[in-house]
């Protein structure tokens, strides 16, 4: 068995409403994505889980546990995907550590934290700017202190101006056409695994 676990750290928020062509908005991307993704990881010996989330305001930041990395991923899993609806803010900093501890608890030689998001950290209670930035650095910080490899994978065009602020020059992707992120998340992940 290879010595690897992913968590997939998807962004649930209302932005992912929003269409990014005719047919597809970008929680159908999103849907797509996890259901091929664990379709693609489900063929290997690698562990991984997926957890989705929103927030509203810092009281209630919501962890949806779509794949524990105990489970399969099975029509349970695939049903839960199907479900998923858009909802709320993006309180990025608080649901990076909640999935830190997640990931935090796999005993594997490599943990990678790969997020899945359509824009920046944001919330109802000023969460917002800089502060909201600086909050999602911070986060990232502790979770590379933690052994964990954090990885962002997103469709905003203006994503340049801050993620290699959070993420630095090599730990985030564009991508400038989103309904290409079912097929690319596959190689994405091929390419974090061998580094």
């Amino acid at each position: 068995m290879r010595d690897m676990a992913c968590l997939v750290l998807a962004d649930l928020s209302l932005s992912t409403d929003a269409y990014v062509s005719n047919e597809h908005r970008v929680i159908d991307v999103i849907r797509d994505s996890l259901l091929l993704f664990g379709e693609a990881l489900s063929a290997t010996d690698d562990a991984f889980g997926m957890v989705g989330f929103s927030s509203l305001k810092r009281e209630n930041v919501r962890m949806h546990t779509i794949k524990e990395f105990a489970g399969r991923f099975d029509a349970m899993a695939r049903g839960r995907i199907c479900a998923l609806k858009p909802g709320y803010y993006t309180r990025m900093g608080a649901a990076i550590r909640m999935a830190s501890l997640i990931l935090g608890e796999q005993r594997r030689t490599q943990r990678l934290l790969l997020l899945l998001s359509d824009g920046k950290p944001n919330d109802y209670d000023h969460y917002e700017g800089r502060y909201a930035i600086e909050d999602t650095r911070m986060s990232l910080i502790e979770a590379r202190k933690a052994g964990l490899k954090p990885f962002c994978v997103t469709i905003d065009r203006e994503g340049a101006d801050y993620l290699p602020h959070l993420f630095g020059p090599a730990g985030y992707t564009i991508l400038r056409q989103p309904e290409e992120l079912p097929r690319r998340l596959p190689l994405l992940y091929a390419q974090l695994r061998e580094q």
